[in-house]
């Protein structure tokens, strides 16, 4: 009988290794698994070449009191899973709660946040290795589901002949930020919440910044210009635009006729009045252009929405939390002398002060929309009211079926069926065959 040879398991230190990136996103069917790397590297590049890699990734660690301990490996979270002396409590990210109390030492845990208005990167990084880092993206969807909300409701109280003219009854608080503008800052200080759930954090620091959104739109402006504006010495925004324009239609690029003044950005799409949205056109040209018979692309004018987020920082952020903040040029400054790529998560690891700490895998997550509540009509057809119960099953929450784990694809029947992928179809399954492994918390894990 043959025997068999002895199995080679050398591997060349010389050798590629995979790099693996741990995504809090998750597949339309897939069965949890612990997975990443680690990295001894502050540069991204030089961690995919590599020959370290850590299998263990770091489990978050819970007291009895719901307070954040230092984090442990997986080989050790699973040895006190099996002696019963810890049980999971979140499987995105992966949390296990302690049975019994222990000794609680800390160490001193600086958090990093870079701030944004579509991605906000974060770090975690003590003494000696970075223990967190990734980049959380932002709902973009927010003012357009203000703008679909404001028409539906005009167009159903236009209906309600009854109801009383109500004229200049508005008023807005001290401090109102548009709502758009406070779901990104409420959204910032639930992220740094969040975190501080998981560990222990001493210090946290934050990023602001300052813009000039005039210094924006014209470089050499200064002095007393800033309180002239383009439409000095005019008292008509309508002859403004006309003149500006030199009577000429911006369409056909033509003199002679009846002027109209055209939104570039729609108000529909929140366009304002501001002389770059508006652009002299025909009427009859107006009227062809919205009615889809004639096509023409109009030169968009700047938009400061990401400005008026981060100017916002500071004074609803940073106050709030009290904590401490950095600038733009500080980082930008460290992270050059570090030669780090530019990159959300990168610039947070600089903000938390960390110049040779150890890298961990990168995490990244993503905010959906977390309840979806219709305007409903009553049992008997009238009077509309607000669903304000949320189902017990949301979309994107993790469950288990046929002891595989799914993601929910949707929700229908009022809440008591859910869509699942199975393979390539779509199924609808009843949440009472279902069992709840993560709940969607409006963070995508």
């Amino acid at each position: 009988m043959q025997q068999l040879g002895k199995r080679n398991t050398y591997t060349p230190l010389g050798a590629s290794q995979a790099h693996r990136s741990v995504t809090m996103s998750l597949n339309r069917e897939e069965t949890l698994s612990e997975h990443g790397s680690k990295t001894f590297s502050n540069n991204l590049d030089v961690n995919q070449q590599s020959s370290k890699t850590e299998r263990n990734l770091r489990v978050f660690v819970i007291n009895l009191r719901q307070q954040s301990l230092m984090p442990c490996s997986s080989s050790r979270a699973r040895i006190l899973l099996k002696q019963k002396k810890a049980k999971v409590v979140s499987s995105q990210p992966f949390t296990i709660q302690l049975m019994s109390p222990t000794g609680e030492t800390k160490q001193d845990l600086t958090l990093g946040i870079d701030a944004g208005s579509k991605y906000i990167g974060f770090s975690v990084v003590d003494n000696n290795k970075e223990l967190l880092s990734g980049e959380f993206e932002l709902r973009q969807d927010v003012s357009k589901k203000i703008s679909d909300r404001a028409m539906y409701r005009r167009n159903k109280r236009n209906k309600l002949w009854h109801r009383k003219p109500r004229f200049m009854n508005r008023s807005k608080p001290k401090g109102w930020l548009a709502p758009s503008i406070q779901h990104k800052v409420d959204t910032h200080i639930r992220l740094v919440e969040e975190i501080k759930s998981l560990l222990p954090i001493h210090k946290t620091i934050i990023e602001v910044a300052k813009f000039d959104t005039q210094k924006l739109q014209d470089v050499d402006i200064e002095g007393a210009e800033y309180q002239q504006g383009k439409m000095e010495g005019w008292d008509n925004l309508r002859a403004f635009i006309l003149c500006r324009d030199n009577y000429t239609c911006q369409i056909c690029k033509k003199q002679k006729g009846i002027f109209d003044i055209h939104h570039i950005i729609q108000r529909k799409d929140n366009g304002s009045n501001r002389p770059d949205n508006l652009v002299c056109v025909h009427t009859d040209c107006h009227k062809k252009f919205h009615a889809g018979k004639i096509k023409h692309t109009f030169k968009k004018p700047k938009q400061f929405k990401e400005t008026v987020i981060m100017n916002n920082i500071k004074k609803y952020v940073v106050d709030k939390l009290d904590c401490a903040y950095t600038y733009g040029y500080i980082t930008k400054r460290h992270r050059l002398n570090l030669e780090l790529e530019k990159t959300h998560y990168n610039d947070a690891f600089v903000i938390a002060g960390a110049v040779n700490q150890e890298r961990t895998s990168i995490l990244k997550s993503k905010q959906i929309r977390r309840n979806n509540r219709c305007l409903q009509l009553n049992r008997n057809g009238f009077k509309p009211s607000i669903r304000k119960q949320r189902y017990p099953i949301q979309p994107k929450s993790i469950v288990k079926w046929n002891n595989k784990n799914y993601v929910v694809n949707g929700t229908h029947n009022k809440g008591k069926s859910v869509v699942l992928y199975v393979g390539d179809k779509k199924k609808s399954v009843s949440v009472n065959h279902l069992e709840m492994v993560n709940y969607s918390r409006g963070i995508l894990c």
